[in-house]
């Protein structure tokens, strides 16, 4: 009797497959047991757990936290927009040429310089303490809305330096036929650079998505009444630390699906450039 070579290979295939998944089940779950038994067989683990991972602590601290989250939730997306069209804008000023646009270059080049070089805390205590201590009339006073701008000013900087190696990843053969054909510099940008430069920049974007999604937490040193916050005041209320870890799986639930995004879009655009080459 003979074995179809088709199923053969099936079989062998499969195998390849489910042998490696097995073999990182099983050493995770080895390491993880390792460490859980470490840690439990501490003399002071008892203590510990009644302060940081008590079920009943969580449960009656989890309502708070959840409102406060969905604050951060809220600040997050507001940002994320603000960040995505100024730091667009900010890339597309860096990459015009001529004279008549020198200023606005140096522009962008002083503004990713200056605000990529400062660290987010300090601009969110500058701004969110600073700008209301003036008093301006005609502007808001309320330090979440300034923590807010604070954030969008400093992602912008980043974001614009991903947009920018975007723009240059595109070959320059694409600008020069769009001018060939009569295009101004706007219009070649617009028509022929930009779209594809959004597509090749979306895997690096999202990184700086989950990196802004947790650095929101940072507006809690302004009283803003986000997820770490609502912990905090729980823990000083009951000097019970477990509402920190509540506030930490609530991020760790928006942030693990989105770095999953991000490898995922990050592969099909790998296989994406592969299958270009050849």
């Amino acid at each position: 009797m003979t074995r179809r070579p088709g199923k053969g290979r099936r079989q062998i295939a499969l195998k390849d497959r489910l042998a490696p998944v097995l073999i990182s089940l099983v050493s995770v779950v080895v390491v993880f047991g390792a460490i859980a038994f470490f840690v439990g067989s501490a003399e002071q683990w008892p203590r510990i757990q009644n302060q940081f991972f008590s079920v009943e602590a969580m449960l009656e601290a989890a309502p708070g936290v959840a409102r406060g989250f969905l604050v951060s939730l809220q600040i997050w997306l507001i940002s994320l927009v603000c960040i995505g069209i100024w730091a667009l804008v900010l890339a597309i000023f860096r990459a015009m040429s001529g004279p008549w646009f020198a200023p606005l270059r140096v522009f962008a080049i002083v503004y990713v310089d200056l605000f990529r070089g400062l660290p987010a805390l300090l601009l969110v205590l500058l701004f969110g303490f600073g700008i209301p201590a003036l008093n301006l009339p005609g502007l808001p006073k309320e330090g979440l809305f300034w923590g807010g701008v604070a954030l969008i000013l400093s992602y912008s900087a980043y974001a614009t330096e991903v947009y920018r190696s975007g723009i240059e990843a595109v070959h320059e053969g694409q600008g020069m036929a769009a001018k060939a054909l009569g295009l101004t510099q706007w219009q070649t940008l617009r028509y022929a650079i930009l779209p594809q430069a959004l597509r090749n920049v979306v895997p690096a974007m999202l990184n700086l998505v989950v990196a802004l999604q947790k650095d929101v937490a940072l507006l809690s040193v302004l009283g803003v009444r986000d997820a770490v916050r609502e912990a905090q005041i729980y823990t000083a209320r009951t000097f019970n630390y477990s509402s920190l870890v509540v506030a930490a799986i609530l991020f760790l639930l928006a942030t693990i699906p989105l770095a999953r995004l991000t490898d995922h879009l990050a592969r099909r655009d790998r296989q994406r450039r592969l299958q270009g080459a050849k």
